[in-house]
């Protein structure tokens, strides 16, 4: 294995193999909650499942059985799953401030979407910390739904996601920091300013906005589910950690679907902020400082979300870091179909599965102890595509208009 995709791996020693989705984790997310969240997603316009991609070539690549890639780069036209979470938060916040306001029960989808409250959502004001996607989607969802959206970027988030997020009519403020400060800072403005907070991350505290984040995101592992190609689970899940709420959600929802016959959970994060990793090594919840800098942006945390925590730490199976070598490796990959695929544009963040997948499958003791084998069926989930337009080109080599 190239000295540049060197990796570190951990397995979960409080991982429940073979147990029930408890009462703590439907307390979070459950049936009824996936329900809702479909229905109020499905009436947006442009709503559809994204495509299940099979990837023999990288199967073959890797060892192992069948390989299908979540592809989320054309999702609601914002490039990234996002929408799912943030936007459905937003969806939630506005039905529920107006069923408050007026005393009305039952707040529809499609009276927010007919404008029947301009008056109301107008006056709300969301707010949420990002590193791109994140806020693209909360601004987005404010745009749709007629309220006002002020999102909060740290120091290093790119000009081209700044731009992409102030054209949904946000106002963008920039930050010092990391994204955790920011966090902090959206937060207290918030409680200055009277804004709701839509976050996708949670001290365990306050919870409702992160709960309907998760929630909303869970629709993409349940339309991957119901897009298998074969019947019973696919033996692994290859996960991109950031704060949690995604992988948790989607670790939930093969949990209820499969039960005790669940998909082996990975989480991958960048090496630089290996919050999960370091997590998951102690047992308990832990922090990583530094300036947490990765071309995965999106990953870039330093914290974990709580709420995450309560289903990965009986949920997910191991941990493992990855370098950004490796993460640009798989965007090249996939932008050239070298192994007879069909070419997949996938950003920065989208790849991490992939790169974890691949750096596992090259190392022995990984595979033994994550049982991956020639008949191991791997999921992925590309949650974005080329966001970042310019950056995507510099690390690729091409635009993404190029590749397919």
């Amino acid at each position: 294995m190239d000295a540049s995709e060197r990796f570190h791996w951990t397995l979960n020693p409080k991982v429940t193999p073979g147990a029930a989705y408890g009462a703590a984790q439907a307390a979070l997310l459950d049936g009824a909650g996936l329900a809702r969240a479909r229905d109020v997603i499905s009436a947006w316009p442009g709503y559809g499942p994204t495509p299940l991609v099979a990837l023999p070539g990288i199967a073959r690549r890797a060892g192992v059985g069948a390989v299908h890639y979540k592809d989320e780069g054309q999702r609601f036209g914002l490039k990234s799953f996002k929408p799912l979470g943030g936007a459905y938060a937003v969806a939630c916040l506005v039905m529920d401030e107006v069923g408050r306001r007026t005393g009305a029960d039952g707040i529809a989808i499609a009276d927010l979407l007919a404008g029947r409250y301009r008056d109301i959502a107008s006056t709300i004001t969301v707010t949420a910390a990002t590193d791109g996607n994140h806020g693209r989607a909360v601004a987005w969802g404010a745009r749709l739904f007629g309220c006002n959206a002020v999102i909060f970027i740290h120091e290093t988030v790119t000009a081209g996601r700044e731009r992409a997020i102030a054209g949904y009519g946000a106002e963008v403020r920039r930050t010092p920091g990391t994204f955790d400060d920011a966090v902090r800072v959206t937060q207290e403005t918030a409680d200055v300013e009277g804004w709701h907070v839509i976050a996708d991350t949670s001290d365990g505290v306050v919870i409702g906005a992160t709960r309907n984040v998760m929630q909303g995101y869970a629709l993409m592992a349940a339309e991957a589910i119901e897009q298998l190609p074969y019947e019973g689970p696919p033996s692994h899940i290859f996960l991109q950690a950031g704060v949690g709420g995604m992988a948790a959600a989607t670790c939930a929802q093969f949990w209820q679907a499969f039960g005790a016959d669940r998909p082996k959970t990975v989480l991958v994060e960048p090496e630089t902020a290996a919050c999960w990793f370091e997590s998951v090594k102690a047992g308990e919840p832990a922090t990583v400082g530094g300036d947490l800098e990765s071309i995965m942006a999106g990953l870039a945390c330093g914290e974990i979300s709580r709420p995450a925590w309560d289903i990965l730490a009986p949920g997910a199976d191991g941990a493992m870091t990855i370098t950004d070598e490796a993460a640009a490796r798989c965007m090249r990959l996939l932008a050239a179909g070298e192994d007879g695929d069909a070419p997949v544009v996938a950003g920065e963040s989208a790849v991490a599965g992939l790169a974890g997948l691949l750096a596992a499958a090259a190392d022995d003791g990984a595979c033994d102890a994550l049982g991956l084998d020639a008949d191991s069926r791997v999921v992925l989930f590309g949650t974005e595509g080329a966001t970042d337009p310019d950056t995507y080109a510099a690390i690729v080599g091409h635009p993404a208009e190029a590749v397919v």
